[in-house]
């Protein structure tokens, strides 16, 4: 075999291995940090959750603030793409807010583990820069969205944080409740279809003139 050729393709194989080490990597600390929380989270941990030597994990991050913020930027980026697939900050305010009850459903149910990730690190030292990576995402097309709602008077005029809470409050509530498997009665309960959008219709009833 020519030389070269084997040279490139055993460095083909170690690329996908780093890239498959690296995944490993990401998804054991999204579960760790979930699990034991940012304070109990340590590289040790995470080294013997992956079955890798610590040293391993220093090859792809420089410590644990490090691999932590790196790894929630990342999750924060690729659910943020999902929470605005085929939204149009033009459209009608009740074909927008759908689409977005629709996507943040699927997102958050999806991936209930990164979201608690999310969740946990947005009231912890690592918030501001979380925050800014959402509302660089965010903070354009949403505002927009509003912005174009209340011109058109489909919506009465409010901040922006009256309008959050009463948009997607309710719907956060009901996927908390599906992810943790019972309602705050502790009750039995699995977010349907029904469920969510008859929760989805009495909350445009309050924002809608």
């Amino acid at each position: 075999m020519n030389i070269h050729l084997y040279l490139f393709q055993n460095l083909k194989t170690m690329r996908v291995r780093d890239v498959n080490k690296v995944e490993l990597v990401k998804q054991k600390a999204i579960e760790l940090l979930v699990d034991v929380g940012i304070e109990g989270f340590t590289m040790n941990k995470l080294a013997k959750a992956c079955k890798l030597s610590v040293a391993t994990l220093y090859i792809y991050y420089q410590d644990k603030d490090d691999l932590i913020l790196k790894v929630a930027i990342e999750e924060v980026e690729r659910m943020s793409k999902i929470m605005l697939e085929n939204f149009d900050p033009e459209s009608h305010f009740e074909d927008g807010l759908r689409q977005q009850w629709k996507n943040r459903a699927k997102c958050l149910t999806e991936y209930p583990l990164s979201a608690q990730m999310i969740e946990q690190l947005r009231t912890s030292a690592y918030q501001p820069k979380i925050r800014h990576v959402f509302n660089e995402n965010f903070k354009k097309p949403l505002g927009n969205f509003v912005l174009n709602a209340i011109e058109r008077g489909e919506i009465e005029s409010m901040s922006f944080e009256i309008y959050w809470c009463v948009a997607f409050a309710p719907l956060y509530s009901l996927i908390r409740f599906h992810n943790e498997g019972h309602s705050l009665a502790g009750k039995s309960f699995v977010l349907s279809d029904e469920i969510l959008w008859k929760t989805f219709n009495l909350v445009l009833k309050a924002l809608k003139k």
